[in-house]
């Protein structure tokens, strides 16, 4: 599944970039298209199977060298809350539990909405 010079280079340019829509405009002719057509072109690449594994590929070696992992990224935030809370600094405290919570996918604000009926007939939020 070889790709094509440029579809090379905008994997290349992707995982520099981190961005998709910059990526294709630094690899394709794209100074005449609109910004919407740029975004869509660059999203129909990242769905491409071929860009996709090529993705995978070179990213494989950066996750091996760093093996960051949920864990780890969970311990170092306790500790930084841990020192925050020795500190008496409350809102470093707060935003490592909320980074937390966003890792783990906490971090959603659920509201309920439930009507109760009440003996009268009548209806309360």
């Amino acid at each position: 599944m070889a790709l094509t010079p440029k579809q090379e280079n905008f994997c290349l340019a992707y995982l520099e970039t981190g961005n998709a829509s910059e990526a294709y405009r630094r690899v394709y002719k794209s100074q005449s298209m609109k910004p919407e057509t740029v975004n869509r072109t660059a999203k129909a690449m990242l769905d491409n199977h071929k860009i996709a594994a090529r993705l995978a590929e070179l990213r494989e070696p950066i996750l091996k060298r760093h093996a960051t992992t949920v864990d780890d990224l969970i311990r170092e935030l306790e500790e930084a809350r841990q020192l925050a809370l020795s500190m008496a600094a409350s809102a470093p405290a707060v935003s490592a539990t909320m980074g937390k919570a966003r890792i783990l996918g906490m971090d959603r604000q659920v509201i309920d909405h439930k009507i109760q009926v009440v003996d009268d007939g009548s209806s309360q939020w």
